[in-house]
């Protein structure tokens, strides 16, 4: 019986980690907005990168679109932390396809944040890479890893003893 719930509970465990760190992400940002607020801004305006004219064209300088952009990471960054908390709920019941469909979703859309959004649009189409004072890519590197982390470990192939096995999912 132990070898049955080890993995749902080290499941529950990591997606309870993300989403702690989400939940206290996203709880940073809105209560100091102007702090990551600048960020944004800094990065989505190019002011801090090379000033090489054939990328300056996609700054972003417009208050409001840059304000629109950081709201939205937080809806987002939000909407993944209360997933992932229901998520890690969810490992604790004995419905493990749910908590597994659940955790997928709220760790996919971390991945996509992090890696879509900061590493490949922030990264490389404003630049980010290139500001010594502005760049996050080291920081969104690290959540993205440690989300496809624990979304490969919600996936691990168990057996119906519940132990890790060679063959697809079942449960």
């Amino acid at each position: 019986m132990a070898a049955a719930r080890a993995l749902p509970i080290t499941a529950a465990l990591l997606t309870g980690t993300v989403a702690l760190y989400i939940t206290l992400v996203a709880f940073g940002n809105i209560t100091d907005f102007g702090t990551n607020q600048q960020f944004v801004q800094h990065v989505l305006a190019m002011d801090t990168t090379f000033k090489d004219d054939d990328l300056m064209w996609r700054a972003i300088e417009s208050e409001g679109l840059q304000d629109a952009a950081y709201i939205a990471i937080i809806v987002w960054e939000t909407i993944a932390a209360l997933v992932l908390i229901w998520a890690t709920f969810l490992w604790f019941r004995p419905d493990p396809a749910r908590a597994r469909r659940t955790s997928t979703v709220g760790l996919l859309m971390l991945m996509l944040l992090f890696g879509a959004g900061f590493i490949a649009i922030g990264g490389e189409w404003f630049a980010m890479w290139q500001s010594e004072d502005w760049n996050g890519l080291d920081a969104a590197m690290r959540v993205f890893l440690l989300s496809a982390v624990v979304l490969v470990v919600i996936h691990l192939p168990v057996d119906r003893s519940g132990a890790v096995s060679g063959r697809g999912t079942t449960g």
